[in-house]
């Protein structure tokens, strides 16, 4: 049993996160209707989802209480990348909906209630849950509160306590990064119950009704995710962006794919993090925040979706209106992580912009839901391995500015782990 579970532990964790798929596929095909297989994802997906608020908040106070902000030009430009490749990703779509635009058949509606009226609505809701109760927001995973408060005790703790206590934070940071790694080691059972879930309950029916929406959605995640995102990167650290780009989307965007779930990978990403041997200070704070602001998917589906309402009730919207909704996509998208339903409920908002009737705004939000299993997977992949891509990229263009090696897959000398 000791043998197996040391072979286990030293094949690639990609390799067996691949098995770990072909088992899930098999079983869907062979056993649909299992009660007992998707427990696996389910338990996977929620022991991330319930370690990753407290990963956070230790990890941001250790890292702050033992002398190390990470507030420097760095984290700036970490902020900044997330916002304009957001922005971007929102141009990109509006031009893809001008180059293959689409009209939808229209049947249900959806409830929309908890949509909010404005981008002002969004940003103030955002601000608010700053200051949330702390315990409150740990349980319900709000990341803005707990970086809000982490950093504040961080701050504190830098000041006034001792060395004793200083060493007990980090013990007990270090501990949670641990268990963080044996989750993670069990990753393929997960992916295995996930994907098994997607193939029993979805299939392909999804494709046939809104198969060309769906496919003007994916496409324009992959143009900003293989083209303009690499391009941003190249812009930065002058070197062929690629292999950086791929580690990111095999090493986090598969994992942030199946989960659905930012805030499930924010412990995957900071693993990756390490492996990119990336300074801690910065990436345990820039993660989680990337996590809320970090939306170029959201951006990409709140456009496409009002531009393809638009289309369908034969609105002619211009391109100048077109880009003002990118740039309120980007705006909005910063909000979607503390919305239910995420990006498919500020689609209302957006499509009020242009005076597009709020029946035929829920009828969209009804049609996003329908194809929401294969959209919101492809957006949480995007807007994930965005998370690290871009930390990687600001550390790496300091490195650069400095003098320091990059790593050997990037042409370098410096060595990072390569698992």
């Amino acid at each position: 049993m000791k043998t197996l579970i040391e072979k286990y532990n030293s094949t690639s964790l990609i390799i067996r996160i691949i098995i770990g798929m072909v088992i899930g596929v098999i079983l869907g095909l062979l056993f649909p209707g299992n009660p007992i297989i998707p427990i696996f994802g389910s338990l996977f997906v929620g022991a991330l989802k319930a370690i990753a608020p407290i990963l956070v908040f230790v990890l941001v106070i250790s890292s702050l209480a033992h002398g190390n902000t990470g507030f420097d030009r760095r984290f700036g430009f970490v902020i900044f990348l997330y916002l304009f490749s957001t922005l971007l990703a929102g141009v990109v779509a509006v031009f893809a909906s001008f180059v293959f635009p689409l009209t939808v058949k229209l049947k249900g509606s959806a409830d929309i209630s908890q949509a909010p009226s404005g981008v002002g609505e969004v940003l103030s809701n955002l601000l608010t849950s700053m200051v949330n109760n702390p315990v409150d927001s740990l349980a319900k995973a709000n990341y803005v509160s707990i970086l809000f408060w982490a950093v504040l005790l961080g701050i504190i703790f830098k000041t006034i306590a001792g060395d004793v206590t200083k060493r007990v934070i980090s013990d007990i940071s270090d501990a949670i990064s641990k268990l963080i790694a044996w989750i993670i080691s069990l990753a393929p059972f997960g992916i295995m119950g996930l994907m098994y879930e997607s193939i029993t309950e979805s299939g392909i029916s999804i494709f046939v009704d809104y198969g060309k929406l769906l496919l003007l959605l994916v496409g324009t995640m992959l143009v900003t995710s293989l083209v303009l995102n690499p391009i941003l990167v190249f812009l930065v650290i002058r070197t062929n962006p690629y292999p950086l780009v791929i580690r990111c989307l095999r090493e986090s965007g598969i994992m942030a794919f199946f989960m659905r779930s930012s805030a499930a990978n924010i412990p995957v990403n900071m693993e990756l993090c390490r492996k990119l041997g990336l300074d801690e200070d910065m990436y345990s704070v820039s993660i989680p925040l990337g996590s809320t602001i970090n939306m170029d998917g959201a951006a990409v589906v709140i456009t496409i979706m009002t531009m393809t309402a638009a289309n369908t009730i034969g609105l002619k919207v211009d391109i100048p209106s077109a880009i003002i909704l990118s740039l309120v996509a980007t705006l909005a998208a910063c909000g979607t992580s503390g919305i239910a339903g995420g990006s498919l409920l500020l689609i209302p908002m957006a499509c009020s912009l242009f005076g597009i009737p709020q029946d035929t705004a829920m009828q969209m939000v009804g049609v996003g839901y329908i194809i929401n299993v294969i959209q919101d997977s492809f957006e949480t992949a995007l807007n994930s391995s965005g998370d690290v891509l871009f930390t990687a990229t600001a550390e790496y263009g300091h490195w650069r500015r400095i003098g320091k090696s990059l790593p050997t897959f990037l042409g370098g000398t410096t060595e990072v782990e390569m698992k």
